[in-house]
């Protein structure tokens, strides 16, 4: 193959594409998510090849993996798209904010719930013509976005070494359980108590945590349901299906039927806003950190 090229710089259609092939099962696949044909394609990722001087992918393997090169070009061409991305926050925004767009990301209820509400209200009454938009998914899913600039900002549990962090909550681990329950009527239940009836496991943002509390002590619940949704998890409470353990803060302060207890030993986590560097948000971003630093 000639890799010699013309051009002496990539576009950034051909960029784009790259970043396409990591999320796609194929050339063809990458192709159709930015709507080119596969001949499109197939030149646009022989022109970027021919560009850079290397080979990017791996044709004869199946779903054309990254060659050495390309793993190495890849990082390089999402700082390409985290800096467009900036530029254009700071085109369309003015020194005074009065428009914008944000999108912030938040790992679960106690996030969305709790830790950001209070923020959003002051930030929203001084920058009433800014649209954000929370976007709420599992923990890991919710830091890659951050990691790989989907998003510039992010609600998450700590630690995140990688990150720059600033505080927001502290949220415990508690007991949940059908009113009138045995183990209702203790001030403070026991972890290992709560292993001798029916468990409803949550697959919301506290499931690592409770995972790695259950390992610490060595115990294995009798899982009868796992349930994404708190409201499921509460109903099937309410309704005597089980017991579970949840997060604090992403419950709501009262339910019928339902009753929260401190668990002993007791679990804490802190809740954060996270970003990669503060000092290269956007100026809506970069407010919206402000603000949090000042409702802290």
């Amino acid at each position: 193959m000639n890799l010699g090229g013309k051009h002496d710089y990539p576009t950034l259609k051909q960029l784009e594409l790259l970043l396409a092939l990591v999320q796609s099962d194929g050339i063809s696949s990458a192709g159709a998510r930015l709507g080119l044909s596969p001949s499109a394609t197939s030149h646009a990722l022989r022109a970027l090849e021919s560009a850079l001087g290397a080979q990017l992918i791996e044709r004869s393997a199946p779903g054309a993996p990254l060659t050495y090169a390309g793993e190495r070009i890849l990082p390089l061409a999402k700082e390409v798209f985290a800096s467009m991305q900036l530029m254009k926050s700071i085109a369309r925004s003015d020194a005074d904010l009065k428009t914008g767009q944000l999108y912030i990301g938040s790992f679960g209820a106690s996030g969305t719930l709790r830790a950001l509400p209070p923020i959003l209200k002051s930030f929203r009454q001084k920058h009433p013509g800014v649209d954000v938009h929370i976007i709420e998914k599992p923990e890991e899913q919710t830091s890659l976005d951050l990691m790989e600039h989907r998003i510039e900002l992010a609600v998450v549990p700590l630690p995140k070494l990688e990150l720059e962090t600033q505080t927001l909550a502290m949220d415990e681990l508690v007991a949940v359980l059908p009113d009138g329950h045995p183990l209702a009527l203790q001030d403070v239940v026991e972890l290992s108590a709560l292993m001798e009836y029916p468990f409803l496991l949550t697959r919301a943002g506290s499931k690592p945590l409770i995972y790695r509390l259950l390992l610490k002590h060595d115990l294995k619940p009798r899982i009868a349901h796992e349930l994404h949704q708190i409201t499921s998890i509460l109903q099937y409470v309410a309704d005597g299906h089980g017991v579970s353990i949840l997060a604090r803060l992403a419950l709501p302060d009262a339910i019928p039927g339902v009753v929260y207890k401190p668990l002993t030993p007791t679990t804490q986590r802190y809740i954060a806003l996270a970003c990669q560097n503060s000092n290269r948000l956007s100026p809506v971003a970069r407010a919206f950190w402000n603000e949090a630093e000042r409702s802290n």
